[in-house]
């Protein structure tokens, strides 16, 4: 099976907070070579943005991302695509049914898809703090303090850095305890592929700021892949 890995576009209402940063009508061209090309598109979660206006009130959040992204909603709206929520979208979990994983075996490779987030101890043991966290940075962005919101942002980085990611290191414990060949997430915003022994760890990287970081996934020929740009 050809597969396609997309997460972290964080599609907003617009303004400053949007980080998604491309234009709609184009990205449906991206969206539209995928699906030309593979069988199955996953969304591994944060493909919405709920956190940044309102504390409390993510399921009108997510409805008007939706509205003002409405092109791309509909592109989403297909069965080829498996929508996986994450935690800046964890309430399509409650509206929408999403889930907060995804497996898939085929041609003998069993796959476990995840956001990430369940092994970022900050995200998974302190979300409400986490979900604060975003709603100031927003403020930041909206009171134009970017360089603020910047610095911020680059303690993130590196907290969640290749050498020592949290996110890497839970999705290969659950590959040892599920039984999968693959585990792919996203959430660090960090595309990466690294093998410990027999398992492989994938991480999509983001859809957001301008970015087009995907993964292939071709189970037949056992080829997984990074790409940024298509």
């Amino acid at each position: 099976m050809q597969v396609a890995v997309i997460s972290d576009l964080h599609l907003g209402t617009g303004g400053s907070t949007d980080a998604f940063r491309h234009d709609d009508h184009e990205f449906v061209g991206f969206l539209r070579f995928l699906e030309r090309n593979f069988e199955k598109i996953v969304l591994l979660g944060d493909i919405w943005e709920t956190l940044t206006r309102v504390p409390g009130a993510q399921a009108a959040e997510l409805r008007l991302a939706q509205e003002h992204h409405h092109e791309i909603a509909r592109q989403f709206s297909k069965p080829q695509y498996q929508y996986v929520h994450g935690n800046h979208d964890l309430v399509a979990g409650k509206v929408q049914g999403a889930p907060a994983e995804y497996a898939l075996e085929c041609d003998g490779v069993r796959i476990l898809f995840g956001h990430g987030h369940q092994g970022d101890d900050l995200c998974s043991r302190a979300r409400l703090f986490s979900e604060v966290a975003v709603w100031l940075g927003a403020w930041l962005r909206r009171l134009g303090l970017a360089p603020i919101y910047s610095y911020f942002q680059e303690l993130e980085t590196r907290r969640t850095s290749a050498e020592a990611c949290p996110v890497r290191r839970w999705a290969l414990e659950e590959a040892s305890s599920r039984s999968a060949d693959i585990v792919v997430t996203g959430h660090t915003h960090r595309p990466a592929k690294a093998a410990d022994e027999n398992r492989l760890f994938l991480n999509s990287g983001s859809c957001s700021e301008g970015n087009i970081n995907f993964l292939s996934l071709d189970t037949k020929r056992s080829i997984f892949e990074v790409h940024s740009g298509y």
